[in-house]
């Protein structure tokens, strides 16, 4: 039986019976023993032992992103970035040069633009502006949060657009009100029109591509996954077969769960898949539903109307007895659900259709769950129910958020210590590439409630998080959504030795140096699958 000892660290397990220990030994890739370096190399230490030096490093439990999606963001390194744009100016600057080595035609795809941050208030591009920078291509141009696009004049051409054109439910292309022409502005499903148009990259191209985001996230320490890639990787069938080639085959490590976007749930029949399905490594998650948008766009489905819009509440992207209907057809198949819900009167309808069902073996998700009215904590604390959250959302939503939702709503949202302290378990991700894959820049959002840069004592600071408690939504809060923390979560006898190793002391530093720290080392199951 193969051992390894890692020493000489300063291991957080997240354990109460043991907190800290210097070494932890591991067979057959489970934590096997931990305690003193004295003690675990006398007992251990003999000739076939492979020892491994923690160099004083500060460790903790693998962290697990419970929600990011890994296919998507292989697929934007092979886009045009638009995160760093602090302009319209800017970003239709970065468009104009994509364009000119881009040959006739040729689709250009482009993610990350976030008209909040741009300081000079010249608002989104128009059509027009678009079809000026890159008149000879067709463009589509999702915005961070993924539920807009911006397309031009070309793309609308070649999806047949037309003013009365049927448009997918729960999707809007945006018109002018004066001239009736389209703005460029696409809203949730209407995107659909436009995607099934751009060339699909072939097999090896998406192999390539998702074999490069899983090294980005073990690169950031990441030892787990859930995630959701069935529409950029090509259906359950191919996605499943991705990851095994990659993880399994190329023993890549990565402990992922795959969400099975709803359209696909025929799939798990025709290929005789339920949740848990696979193995240690590669996993059949939940059923993934869209309940609403997002707060950027106004689309996220509230219970009032917005406050910096009177004219809106957003809207659900299914009606009341559709979801519901949706709900049935997982429960038929014995599936627990992970739906996106980032307004209240969304969560409301998504916990209205769970009610009318008996829980199954898996816990279902209710992902984002950025604002919770008081009404609905006792029903979202559930033990078949787990909150999903994002802490990253908050650094990159305030302080624009708090004028569109009000400052009476404002005080129940981003909630976080609140839903824990109520006893609503609780899981953390990124949402990734929406925000970035980076744990520990989540990690400094749960702790301080502001954004990196900023100086004040944080946004509504009562409900900042203590370091153990922000670990432990990436660690064993992100185990309990998928049933698996009897064998994750924490450094304990018998479970994965999966560890994230750090540069810095977590527990011991100024929450701030968390951007400065770096990952040293990301161990899966007692391989170290990256080191700095």
């Amino acid at each position: 039986m193969a051992t390894t000892i890692f020493r000489n660290g300063r291991i957080y397990t997240g354990d109460s019976r043991h907190l800290f220990v210097q070494a932890l030994v591991v067979r057959d890739g489970i934590v096997h023993d931990l305690g003193s370096d004295t003690d675990m190399l006398l007992q251990y230490g003999g000739t076939d032992a492979t020892i491994i030096d923690l160099q004083g490093y500060t460790a903790t439990p693998g962290l697990i992103d419970s929600h990011l999606h890994l296919g998507w963001l292989g697929l934007t390194f092979l886009q045009l970035d638009l995160s760093k744009a602090r302009s319209k100016d800017e970003m239709l600057v970065l468009l104009k040069e994509k364009a000119q080595a881009t040959p006739e035609n040729t689709w250009i795809q482009g993610y990350g633009w976030d008209e909040n941050l741009f300081a000079d208030g010249g608002g989104i591009p128009a059509i027009e502006e678009l079809d000026q920078a890159a008149p000879h291509c067709p463009i589509l141009l999702a915005r961070i949060c993924g539920h807009a696009n911006l397309v031009n004049s070309k793309a609308l051409e070649l999806c047949g657009y037309h003013r009365d054109m049927e448009v997918p439910a729960g999707g809007v292309i945006v018109h002018d009100p004066v001239s009736g022409k389209p703005t460029g502005m696409l809203l949730e499903t209407a995107s659909n029109l436009i995607t099934k148009h751009i060339p699909r990259p072939d097999y090896d191209q998406l192999k390539q591509s998702l074999r490069s985001s899983i090294h980005y996230a073990m690169a950031h320490g990441l030892t787990g996954a859930h995630t959701e890639d069935l529409r950029e990787l090509g259906g359950l069938a191919q996605t499943y077969r991705l990851y095994d080639e990659l993880i399994n085959g190329e023993e890549l490590a990565l402990r992922s769960n795959l969400l099975v976007y709803y359209p696909h749930m025929h799939e798990l029949c025709d290929l005789n898949m339920t949740a848990g399905y696979g193995n240690a490594h590669v996993q059949i998650g939940a059923v993934k539903i869209f309940a609403d948008g997002a707060l950027g766009r106004r689309t996220a489905y509230l219970s009032a109307p917005y406050a910096d819009d009177p004219s809106t509440s957003g809207y659900p992207v299914h009606e009341q007895d559709e979801l519901t209907e949706l709900v049935r057809q997982a429960r038929g198949l014995g599936m627990p659900i992970a739906v996106h819900t980032i307004g209240d009167k969304a969560l409301e309808m998504v916990l209205d259709s769970l009610d009318q069902f008996p829980a199954v073996a898996y816990r279902d998700r209710l992902i984002h769950t950025q604002i919770l009215r008081p009404d609905l904590l006792d029903r979202l604390k559930h033990p078949h129910r787990i909150a999903d959250i994002q802490p990253r959302f908050l650094a990159g939503d305030f302080p624009w958020v708090m004028d569109r939702v009000g400052q009476e709503r404002i005080q129940h949202s981003y909630i976080w210590k609140t839903m824990m302290d109520h006893g609503i378990i609780c899981a953390a991700g990124s949402d990734t590439p929406v925000e970035p894959i980076d744990p520990l820049l989540g990690i400094h959002a749960a702790v301080t409630r502001k954004a990196p840069g900023e100086t004040h004592e944080g946004y509504f600071p009562q409900e900042k998080l203590t370091m153990e408690e922000a670990i432990h939504l990436f660690t064993l809060g992100s185990a309990q959504v998928t049933n698996e923390d009897h064998v994750k979560g924490t450094l304990s006898r018998g479970k994965y030795a999966d560890m994230t190793v750090y540069s810095k002391d977590l527990f011991t530093i100024d929450p701030d140096e968390l951007l400065s720290t770096k990952v040293m080392m990301t161990i899966i199951g007692g391989k170290v699958c990256y080191t700095s």
